[in-house]
């Protein structure tokens, strides 16, 4: 079973990224609980609660909170022996098993070039709206010797970067 740990306090998210990440592990077979936390003590509450539910694998949601809270989170997975996956590269340099996510090193470029056109005279309002297109796959294989697990192959060849 493979947990999603989520921040009831980002309304962005809400209960509709709940439904569609439930409805993505049920067309897999998986059950998928969802854990809230929104404060450092419902985390710790939270990971406290995975062998009881008998977690094998945690998601952790995207979200401001969780990135402030990183040490505190790829600490936990540590010491719960819990393979998690999150949402950017910060969190496997830290020694989280694996993220994937957007590449912010190229969010913030365009984000370089739409305040130099701004500079230039350009209105805001006319420039058109960006979706990020670069994702960024990232191993962390120390972590993942240290929970005995084996990355297949095919997943270390897409990796854009692996930590050994």
């Amino acid at each position: 079973m493979i947990a999603l740990l989520w921040n009831p306090d980002n309304v962005a998210a809400g209960e509709r990224y709940i439904r569609f990440m439930q409805e993505a592990a049920r067309a897999k077979g998986i059950q998928l609980p969802v854990l809230k936390a929104g404060t450092e003590g419902e985390i710790d509450t939270a990971f406290a609660s995975l062998s009881q539910l008998q977690v094998r694998g945690l998601v952790v949601e995207a979200d401001a909170f969780f990135i402030s809270r990183r040490e505190q989170l790829v600490g936990l997975a540590s010491r719960y022996a819990v393979p998690a996956s999150y949402e950017g590269r910060m969190f496997t340099a830290i020694g989280g098993l694996i993220s994937y996510g957007i590449d912010n090193a190229a969010v913030g470029r365009q984000a370089g070039v739409y305040a130099g056109r701004i500079l230039k005279g350009a209105k805001p309002a006319d420039l058109p709206v960006q979706q990020p297109t670069t994702f960024e796959l990232v191993i962390n294989l120390k972590t993942a010797k240290m929970l005995s697990l084996t990355i297949p192959q095919l997943i270390l060849a897409r990796a854009d970067e692996v930590i050994e």
